[in-house]
């Protein structure tokens, strides 16, 4: 059953086209993540899909009602996070959930019943009672992510949910995705932590306001680069980037991911491995072995998006 599906769903600001007659479907229940470069259009799609922006043109249906027909029906049926979480400092986790309760019209015992339930949900049971304000980043982050789904939508907008958190926490907050999603509740998700990527059922990469690819992370993976990728670890990666970068049209395209030269030759690997080492030689830069590495999420952003290799 699909929960969400837009339909040529577009956006201009004057003679800006920030979103370009987007078109997708998401089933119930189902990660669906949204990357992009800052100014993609990612989140002028979600605030479009969430009833808070006007589409120019094109319409989305979320839960089977029109985002441009039916906006106020719509908005009962979701829960949405922004970059910047909307709460109440001088208000305690309790009553800023109240507060988020209320506008989506529970009673008083549903409010007391699901605040007690979904501070259960994302860990934080022992923090009701504590003022916002004093709260630690992540800790911020999960009360606002329970203000969203405290109305038990059955589609969840997290919008960079997880930006400026640590790994642990991610890892906690991304457990807490998965159990929605287990639970039947549609998550759109956007990130730019790659190894995040990884938690999605599907995804769709915007550049310049449009889908450019869609698909699950080994469809994209294997679409992108049908050959496994050389690495080769070197202790001065820009050096080594420009050398080898040099020669990328007679040895393959190449990219840098950490300290290690990513390359996805146009040549025998065995054959594109002998030229770098000997153009790393020549220059005395220092690295190790090459070794054949499966493509990462973060190599197909950088190829598709960024076109940088």
């Amino acid at each position: 059953m699909k929960t969400v599906v837009a339909d040529k769903l577009t956006k201009k600001f004057g003679d800006f086209t920030a979103v370009d007659g987007v078109s997708f479907a998401v089933e119930r229940g189902e990660i669906y993540g949204f990357l992009g470069a800052n100014g993609a259009g990612k989140s002028t799609t979600i605030r479009m899909l969430c009833g808070l922006l006007e589409p120019t043109s094109g319409d989305a249906q979320l839960a089977g009602f029109s985002v441009t027909l039916n906006p106020d029906k719509v908005k009962k049926r979701l829960g949405y996070m922004s970059q910047r979480f909307s709460l109440y400092g001088s208000l305690t986790v309790a009553e800023n959930l109240t507060f988020f309760a209320g506008v989506y019209g529970l009673g008083d015992r549903q409010i007391e019943a699901r605040t007690a339930a979904v501070l259960q949900q994302v860990g934080l049971a022992g923090e009701r009672n504590r003022v916002v304000s004093v709260l630690p980043g992540g800790v911020k982050q999960r009360v606002a992510l329970a203000g969203a789904i405290i109305h038990e939508p059955e589609i969840v907008f997290l919008d960079e949910p997880t930006a400026g958190v640590d790994p642990l926490l991610r890892r906690r907050f991304w457990d807490i995705i998965d159990g929605l999603s287990k639970a039947g509740t549609t998550v759109f998700v956007t990130t730019h932590y790659m190894d995040e990527v990884e938690h999605c059922h599907r995804i769709a990469l915007m550049d310049k306001g449009r889908i450019i690819k869609e698909g699950s992370v080994a469809s994209l993976k294997s679409s992108t680069f049908p050959n496994p990728l050389l690495a080769i670890e070197t202790d001065d990666i820009v050096r080594a980037y420009e050398v080898v970068s040099a020669r990328q049209n007679e040895i393959g395209e190449i990219a840098m991911h950490g300290a290690t030269l990513h390359v996805s030759p146009f040549i025998a690997a065995h054959l594109a491995e002998q030229v770098i080492d000997a153009l790393l030689r020549e220059h005395r830069i220092a690295h190790g072995p090459a070794s054949l590495v499966p493509p990462s999420m973060e190599d197909v952003f950088v190829k598709l998006v960024e076109g940088s290799i």
